[in-house]
């Protein structure tokens, strides 16, 4: 399907939300994943006001509490990897979908800081191996239009996150404990209906070949034993930079070290959203296939580089100046995002051996879990403390970065493609 520009961008958006790649259960899946998201956004937006003020916690320890539940969201994506190699994707995900229902329940009966350590710990791991199992199932599902089902589902994903945001601003004006809990509830629910969604679909179909990649170059070792796999899961972590430039970096650098006005920093979000409901689908046909997705990361590091290029910049000029300076660094950014989110995932699928696709990809999807861990403090306490010389180097070592995962995915693809051969004989 072409995608149209101008003002069809979002008819022709909504027409593949209604005809996804994988038919009626892709369709579900996405409406499930915009359901989840919902409650995220509602989450994302109260949680740490609903542990201020219902719960009492002090600042050090909600720092401590959410600290240690993305080191287990960590654990969640392998986890998930492993099992979905044992088990069906599907119930596997009702089960995560389920246990976080569970455990956001108990946070609102939870009252003490260990307990509630524990079970917001458990809702982060669930929360990750949610995440993969849904790829899995697209992997699955959309087969060789896989990237075109990652561009919608960031679409239907985005559409929930605003929507869950915008309903916790109506709670959060409200401020009592009442609309705190409700919040929470919500978010609740909508591991239930989501639950109940995913349940109506069928059982993704066996595993996907990819086109001219029918052997892998490594067999039967696992993603641990597979040296070269790692290598692209090690340098995927600085490849997803871009989310904590954006959430922490861009807001905090604009607050502190420039005169742009602080009414700005709601727009970053706002040009994040949008370009990423109207591009989305765009990038995504210039990233399928293996030689596309190796050149988007290239470009990946040149934007990110650019961006951090002009957050440098930013602190030598005046308001008007910096404010565009910031701005455009946020427009770039939500580009490499773009690129890397389809390319990533594009990438990871193509170099994992097929037989053992879904242990490979949960592996693969630690890089984005440990990068939310160690980015933020990364950014805070390294590149913003070194001054705009920081954000230089951060994009310096970015771009190195992006030109070695490209040489070290080029390599893989070759030796795949040299053994396609040896593939055919032997079958």
């Amino acid at each position: 399907m072409e995608y149209v520009r101008g003002g069809s961008q979002q008819a022709g958006l909504l027409a593949q939300l209604r005809d996804p790649p994988g038919g009626r259960d892709a369709r579900i899946m996405l409406r499930a994943l915009a359901v989840d998201r919902t409650g995220t956004g509602l989450w994302a937006a109260s949680s740490v006001l609903y542990l201020t003020f219902v719960t009492h916690l002090s600042a050090q320890q909600i720092g401590v509490l959410l600290g240690t539940a993305g080191v287990a969201g960590i654990a969640g994506s392998p986890l998930a990897g492993r099992l979905a190699t044992r088990f069906p994707v599907r119930p596997l995900l009702v089960g995560c979908h389920l246990l976080r229902l569970v455990t956001l329940t108990l946070v609102l009966l939870c009252t003490r800081f260990e307990a509630l350590l524990v079970v917001v710990a458990v809702t982060y791991l669930g929360d990750r191996a949610a995440k993969t199992l849904e790829m899995l199932f697209a992997t699955r599902a959309a087969g060789e239009r896989r990237a075109a089902y990652q561009a919608l589902s960031r679409s239907a994903a985005n559409a929930g996150y605003g929507l869950g945001a915008g309903l916790a601003a109506i709670g959060l004006a409200a401020g009592t404990t009442e609309a705190y809990r409700a919040l929470i509830l919500g978010n609740a629910l909508s591991f239930l209906v989501a639950a109940a969604l995913v349940w109506r679909t069928g059982e993704p179909g066996g595993r996907v070949l990819s086109a001219g990649l029918a052997a892998p170059p490594v067999r039967g070792k696992g993603p641990w034993r597979d040296g070269g796999y790692l290598r692209f899961v090690l340098l995927d972590i600085p490849m997803n930079l871009d989310d904590s430039v954006l959430g922490v970096g861009l807001p905090l650098w604009l607050v502190n070290r420039t005169s742009a006005p602080h009414a700005l920093v709601p727009a970053f979000l706002v040009i994040n959203t949008v370009l990423v409901v109207l591009l989305q689908l765009a990038v995504s046909r210039r990233a399928e296939g293996p030689r596309r997705a190796v050149r988007a990361v290239l470009l990946y590091g040149l934007l990110l580089f650019v961006s951090c290029a002009l957050l440098a910049a930013s602190t030598g000029c005046g308001t008007w100046a910096a404010a565009g300076a910031l701005l455009a660094a946020a427009v770039l950014v939500t580009m490499a995002e773009l690129m890397r989110s389809v390319s990533s995932w594009e990438l990871a699928v193509l170099l994992a051996p097929p037989d053992e696709r879904p242990a490979y990809l949960g592996v693969a999807g630690m890089s984005q879990s440990i990068q939310k861990s160690a980015g933020p403090p990364l950014l805070t306490g390294v590149v913003m403390a070194a001054g705009p010389a920081g954000w230089l180097a951060l994009g310096v070592a970015v771009a190195g970065v992006a030109v070695w995962q490209r040489r070290c995915c080029e390599q893989r693809l070759r030796a795949m493609e040299a053994l396609e051969p040896v593939a055919g004989r032997a079958g």
